[in-house]
């Protein structure tokens, strides 16, 4: 892309964001919102707590919850893929890309080539 290409395209999207930002600062519900933010964090300056505080207040569980959702840990196997290199016939079973056959093929016949020979 030319350079007067990208100045007029970036030009443009400028326009497009102020449109959009001017029809924002307008609408009630933002207004409503940003009272409100304004006014919590007021409180929670008065009574010195945090988010996190404020959270924990509102919904107990919520940590339980991330943690849950963060996992125990484990993960689950990574799937076995078996390549076939139509070329030399020659095949690799492997669960991750990090394999050197595999790497050398991307090099000589490209990434996307390689990925074509995954056997199913």
């Amino acid at each position: 892309m030319s350079l007067i290409n990208e100045y007029r395209n970036t030009e443009e999207a400028i326009k497009e964001l102020q449109e959009r930002l001017k029809s924002l600062s307008t609408d009630d519900r933002l207004k409503k919102e940003l009272e409100f933010d304004q006014k919590l964090r007021a409180l929670m300056g008065e009574y010195n707590k945090s988010l996190r505080d404020v959270i924990a207040l509102l919904d107990p569980n919520y940590g339980k919850q991330v943690a849950k959702q963060a996992g125990t840990g484990k993960r689950s196997p990574r799937a076995i893929k078996v390549y076939k290199n139509p070329n030399t016939g020659e095949v690799v079973e492997t669960k991750g890309g990090n394999h050197k056959t595999l790497k050398a093929w991307k090099e000589k016949w490209g990434a996307e080539a390689v990925q074509s020979w995954l056997q199913k």
